[in-house]
């Protein structure tokens, strides 16, 4: 059986880790690369890094940035924001990440999933998904950062990503995004069901129930956290010694020694 992951999630908006709720409401949560380092010591088992402002203000990822996180790191690292072409993909794996993930970009050329699928394979291209409930039900897709609506639907699009050649994808309910209400059970499960690949659980995790839920009840194979985490609510070692007990398949913090 496929352990189950725990990835912290550090959004980073003018070279800091920020929070919010809903994606707005900002507030400052620390140094991205402290932030990194103490989740790798920790016993995190990957690491996602969004910069959350670059497509938004027209701009690429924080190279430097990355590099010097990716320095610190013994982990997997994925890296998203501002990608927009095989080359800026070429340039983050080169500054040390270990995947891309692609949001705004995927929506607005669907070709460089599969140009950065072939290039180097699938395993590399994380497509993230934004989606907010709808009037009526289902879930429209956002990009730019949740500012914008696609009008697409989300299974639908999800669906679609993963036959251009995305490996994983990393789902976000901006309905749950901040808000420590637990994750949105019906999206996650409805996403995982349509898809042969990873589904990361993303946007509402408030306590240990909700990230067993979202893993023993949705099909995710891995939960993104940040709030808990950033705010010492919960550690990494908490996390996984009570998905333990409750028998998921998580690596043990006794194997980050081996």
């Amino acid at each position: 059986m496929v352990a189950k992951r725990i990835i912290p999630c550090l959004d980073i908006a003018s070279g800091r880790v920020v929070k919010g709720v809903n994606f707005v409401g900002l507030r400052d949560a620390g140094d991205p690369v402290e932030l990194a380092c103490r989740y790798d010591a920790a016993g995190a088992d990957e690491l996602v890094f969004l910069d959350i402002a670059a497509t938004y203000q027209g701009r690429e990822t924080l190279i430097e940035l990355v590099k010097r996180t990716a320095e610190q790191l013994f982990i997997p690292f994925t890296v998203g924001g501002g990608i927009n072409s095989v080359d800026g993909i070429t340039e983050l794996l080169r500054a040390g990440a270990d995947k891309v993930s692609l949001n705004s970009a995927a929506v607005a050329k669907p070709e460089l999933i599969t140009a950065g699928a072939r290039r180097f394979g699938s395993q590399c291209i994380v497509v993230a998904i934004d989606g907010r409930r709808r009037d009526g039900g289902g879930w429209d897709v956002y990009v730019k950062g949740g500012r914008q609506n696609t009008g697409l639907d989300l299974l639908a699009w999800a669906q679609k990503v993963v036959a251009l050649g995305a490996g994983e994808i990393l789902l976000t309910s901006m309905d749950g995004d901040g808000t420590q209400q637990g994750y949105d059970l019906e999206l996650t499960a409805a996403v995982a069901a349509a898809v042969p690949v990873p589904v990361i659980a993303s946007g509402g995790a408030g306590c240990l129930a909700d990230i067993e839920a979202v893993l023993i009840k949705t099909g995710a194979s891995a939960a993104l956290l940040a709030s808990l985490l950033h705010d010492s609510i919960l550690t990494v070692e908490q996390i996984k010694n009570h998905l333990l007990s409750c028998n998921l398949a998580i690596r043990p913090m006794n194997q980050l020694l081996v």
